[in-house]
């Protein structure tokens, strides 16, 4: 199965969340707990920041475009619908005496 593309970050939702680690002195773990973002992400963030390189961070990522996007979203809910699919017969088939 296909990975879904990475999340995209607007510029300030990452300034707020280094933020929130080296002003209000949260651990990384806490503060990655609190706003959803993966500690290794939010980790980079922070390295750049105290490295003076946060002008940096971020310009290398490419926008995917809304085809691609949409694309990952189909090919979810297809695994999700043929999980659903299956699912029955296999329990059906776990659960049904043996013929002999």
């Amino acid at each position: 199965m296909t990975r879904m593309p990475k999340e995209l970050y607007t510029p300030e939702f990452r300034a707020e969340a280094v933020k929130r680690v080296a002003e209000r002195r949260l651990s990384g773990d806490a503060a990655a707990k609190r706003l959803s973002v993966p500690k290794s992400r939010l980790g980079n963030g922070v390295r750049a920041f105290q490295a003076g390189k946060w002008e940096q961070v971020g310009q290398a990522q490419r926008v995917p475009k809304e085809t691609a996007v949409e694309l990952a979203r189909l090919r979810k809910e297809l695994a999700e619908v043929k999980l659903a699919r299956d699912l029955p017969k296999k329990c059906a088939a776990y659960f049904a005496p043996e013929s002999r």
